[in-house]
């Protein structure tokens, strides 16, 4: 079985759309009032952005996407020795800039304790949702991850706006053309174990 994008789109014994719930005019105290009902479970989703709310159940085809970028971002940093924590979808949030987001994978790189992720990434699977880069700005995330359509594009922060960037600068050696390769394994021990073939391990 295989998961490349186009093969997943042509499945029809599982949802390929993840189901994705607007509402607009919610206030902060709406959205904390969410979080604490959902409490410490990943899913759904839940997105705020200056008065609007998103809650996303993400499909099975989007988390098997999400998932196996993030191993595979994580069998480079074990090749070339960086040291890096996932953080899952922690729940991003800034009251005073009216925005919260819980990306589909995070990590902190390196040994300190940083108060925001150094690199989020996101799956873009279904289309008509909430600009999360218009989201992540003013939280201080230096780095997002577009996955769409088999494709990485990552962006980088340059003050308060987001730029689209050539390749990582928090992984400046990965190469995210290379890694997308593998996403269409049956497994993620197949993914990982050619992507490290392909590292040269």
């Amino acid at each position: 079985m295989s998961y490349a994008p186009a093969q997943l789109e042509a499945r029809d014994d599982r949802p390929t759309e993840d189901h994705v719930v607007q509402v607009r005019g919610a206030t902060w105290a709406d959205y904390e009032r969410l979080l604490e009902v959902r409490g410490e479970r990943s899913t759904p989703r839940i997105t705020y952005l200056e008065g609007t709310l998103e809650i996303m159940t993400p499909s099975r085809d989007h988390e098997v996407i999400k998932s196996y970028i993030g191993r595979l971002v994580e069998a480079y940093c074990m090749h070339a020795g960086i040291r890096f924590s996932p953080y899952g979808s922690w729940t991003l949030k800034e009251k005073q800039e009216e925005r919260g987001a819980e990306p589909d994978e995070c990590y902190i790189f390196g040994d300190e304790d940083a108060a925001r992720p150094h690199l989020a990434i996101e799956v873009v699977w279904t289309s008509g949702r909430l600009d999360k880069l218009e989201v992540y700005r003013l939280l201080g995330v230096r780095e997002v991850w577009y996955w769409r359509k088999g494709r990485i594009q990552p962006y980088g922060l340059r003050g308060d706006q987001y730029q689209a960037l050539e390749r990582s600068e928090v992984l400046p050696g990965l190469d995210l053309d290379l890694l997308v390769q593998f996403l269409d394994r049956p497994t993620a021990y197949d993914a990982i174990r050619d992507f490290r073939a392909a590292l040269g391990e």
